[in-house]
């Protein structure tokens, strides 16, 4: 028997490699300029397209699904290629999955800082753009299944059980977390409100960090680090039992980002429960890579590449145990809200993530080029300058953190909080935040020499666009195989794979989710708590469009210190009618779940035209052009309907009265204004927008009021 010859398509690769890149610059010029803004105002220039609240998620996303999603595929279509011995299903399809990705980015670029978001952290992009990304999921996996089907190779390597785990699971995230009932081409609401609502974002958002950024990096990881170490991966065994029980127990860990929070207490501790079984298998996989490289120390000494893989699976051990010590109770009490979060994050994202994508377009670049890298200064220079740059971010990250909970949560000797202010918290950690730009500046010039070192190779090689290989064909689908374990006999039949990996994460999907989703009486109501009036909604929107759940939290915990500052701590109940719920993972600002009418109209004017004439020091934008946009109600009745369609009781036929409701209210507010000699038109966009934070648990307040 003759082997076959094909080719392999490295032009594919090459593309996603370049974007990695630029998306890659792209998204962290805009995280180091965000970073900035957080201790000078003045970089939201006075602007409302690049304030914090509209370009922080633009971050995230370019981060996440430019960056790191160009680097998964740039790195699945290299080494699927190899490990089945066979070039991609359809160059068409590759084309189309390449070019298709790009234009959703584009569409973030644009929609996010325009106010368009749904406001559901990394999940933020509209319903259209969630279909486009719908679409191209499913055009990437006919690509990969088609080439796993036609591939050489019977058996099925560690790295594609991963792949194969990725497109599923993310798959079904994406679907359930995005049930949204569209009111407008660019406007929607998700059909899960308040509580339920949280427990879907946050069981994609912990599953999307887990599917995303961590189970198709692990398979290129059991590619990519025995080639560049030229050694086998130190345990067939473990990489089993790692597989398997990551996909299984990652699934459940999403409620320990609600913990304390209105979401029942079961749903809490089984998140607590199973983050912490999460460590063993997080660190079976680091450890399978580590001791992978058992003997070849000399090599990592002398080689760049392997420096940055040691250096990343080394913060992928640190990060994954990190975060199973974060979701203990008395931990995640006092590190919730604040700045160890951010840290957190970073060392997974910056170390983990970043440093394997360098370390696999040092490594892959100069192979389809056919060339060597064009200088090894360069990229010294940048692993230690990236080193350096993590460094100077997570430590003073986890200092911040610390002072700023340290703080919160003080009170004097004689019983009352010892900072009342939060604004006090946030002026003594400042210096932190200027350290953590520093190391941001740092990390982002690594990637921009390393974006000239691989240009340079690019210029110096010439790219293989079609490579040639040949391999025997595969036997046969009669042919009697000596199949070994059950485990090897699953490895031969990536159909079924597919089905158990399914079957495997839906099990906690399904005992996690349905019970708060389907059974009403989990979620009790509260008698007093009453729809938003048409202003209120519409001020709402306002508020998700220009970003404020971003630095601000909607829900008390039961804490002293939170209570004494804020008010009362937060029902399940107060929530049933948000849609989508506003809890927020992180406290820049104070919680405002009880803002209603503690300060007048007038305060709340001012604060929106300049925060800083309220609160000397405050680091808030500016939001003066809430002043003269005009509020647009010709989308109140569709908002209705919309609400009414989602279960909110507004009564048949109200949409056609709500504008003059409307109407009504924002007149009440500016002659309010008036009296304090602020002259503002009652078709203001503010006036909305401060209708809505005076409702902010008047509910609540009105019930107890009402029991005295």
């Amino acid at each position: 028997m003759q082997p076959d010859k094909f080719y392999y398509d490295n032009k594919i690769v090459r593309n996603f490699g370049i974007a990695t890149v630029i998306w890659g610059i792209i998204g962290m010029t805009v995280g180091l300029i965000i970073a900035i803004q957080l201790y000078a105002p003045g970089m939201n220039m006075n602007n409302q397209y690049t304030t914090y609240g509209r370009i922080r998620p633009l971050h995230t996303n370019a981060v996440i699904f430019a960056f790191v999603g160009n680097a998964i595929f740039m790195g699945v279509y290299y080494s699927l290629q190899r490990l089945l011995k066979a070039r991609m299903y359809s160059d068409w399809l590759s084309k189309v999955h390449f070019w298709g990705w790009q234009l959703i980015i584009v569409s973030a670029v644009i929609t996010l800082p325009l106010g368009l978001t749904t406001s559901h952290e990394y999940a933020e992009l509209e319903w259209p753009i969630d279909i486009a990304i719908t679409l191209i999921w499913v055009v990437f996996g006919i690509n990969m299944f088609g080439t796993i089907i036609k591939r050489r190779e019977r058996h099925l390597y560690v790295a594609i059980w991963f792949y194969i785990a990725t497109f599923v699971t993310i798959a079904v995230l994406h679907i359930v977390n995005s049930v949204e009932l569209p009111i407008s081409t660019w406007k929607s609401y998700y059909v899960y409100a308040g509580v339920q609502d949280a427990l879907v974002q946050w069981w994609y958002g912990h599953n999307a960090v887990a599917f995303f950024l961590t189970t198709p990096y692990l398979g290129m990881m059991y590619y990519f680090l025995p080639k560049m170490a030229n050694r086998p991966i130190y345990s067939y065994k473990l990489s089993i039992l790692h597989f398997w029980a990551l996909i299984f127990i990652y699934i459940w860990a999403g409620p320990h980002h609600l913990l304390y929070t209105s979401l029942p207490d079961w749903a809490q501790s089984l998140g607590i429960a199973f983050s912490i079984m999460l460590i063993a298998p997080s660190w079976g996989g680091m450890i399978n890579g580590l001791l992978t490289l058992r003997g070849a120390w000399d090599k990592v000494r002398d080689d760049v590449v392997l420096k940055f893989m040691v250096v990343g699976l080394t913060a992928y051990g640190m990060a994954t145990f990190e975060g199973p010590m974060l979701s203990l109770k008395q931990v995640n009490g006092f590190a919730h809200f604040s700045d160890w979060i951010i840290a957190h994050v970073h060392v997974g994202a910056l170390g983990w993530n970043g440093f394997l994508t360098f370390a696999i377009l040092y490594w892959v670049i100069p192979r389809i080029y056919k060339t060597e890298l064009f200088s090894k200064k360069l990229s010294a220079f940048h692993f230690w300058i990236g080193t350096l740059g993590i460094l100077f971010y997570a430590i003073p990250m986890y200092w911040a953190g610390f002072t700023q909970s340290l703080m919160l949560k003080e009170f004097t000797p004689e019983g009352m909080l010892k900072y009342p202010n939060f604004l006090e918290t946030t002026l003594q950690i400042l210096p932190m935040h200027m350290m953590r730009s520093a190391g941001g500046a740092m990390y982002l010039l690594g990637v921009i020499v390393m974006a000239y070192n691989l240009a340079r190779t690019m210029l110096q090689g010439s790219l293989v666009a079609n490579e040639a290989a040949q391999a025997m064909p595969l036997a046969p689908a009669n042919t009697i195989i000596k199949e070994g374990t059950w485990h090897r006999a699953l490895e031969r039949k990536p159909i079924q794979m597919m089905i158990i990996a399914l079957l495997v994460i839906l099990v906690g999907t399904f005992v996690e989710l349905m019970p708060t989703l389907t059974i009403k009486s989990n979620i009790p109501t509260i008698a007093s708590v009453k729809p938003y009036t048409p202003l209120e909604l519409q001020g709402r929107d306002i508020y998700m469009r220009e970003g404020c759940v971003n630095c601000h939290s909607q829900t008390v915990r039961p804490f002293r210190s939170e209570t004494e500052r804020y008010g009362e701590y937060s029902k399940a109940g107060e929530f049933v009618y948000d849609h989508p719920f506003l809890w927020g993972s992180k406290r820049t600002g104070p919680d405002l779940a009880r803002e209603g009418q503690k300060y007048g109209n007038a305060w709340h004017y001012n604060h929106l035209m300049d925060p800083r004439l309220m609160s000397p020091g405050s680091i808030m934008p500016n939001y003066d052009w809430l002043i003269s946009q005009k509020l647009d109600t010709t989308t109140t009745a569709a908002k209705i309907n919309a609400m009414r369609t989602l279960g909110v009781p507004y009564t048949i036929g109200y949409e056609n009265l709500a504008n003059k409701d409307l109407d009504k209210q924002a007149k009440e507010i500016s002659e309010n204004l008036a009296k304090d000699h602020i002259k503002v038109k009652s078709n203001k966009e503010i006036i909305a927008i401060i209708a809505y934070l005076q409702r902010l648990g008047m509910d609540i307040k009105a019930n107890k009021s009402g029991n005295k």
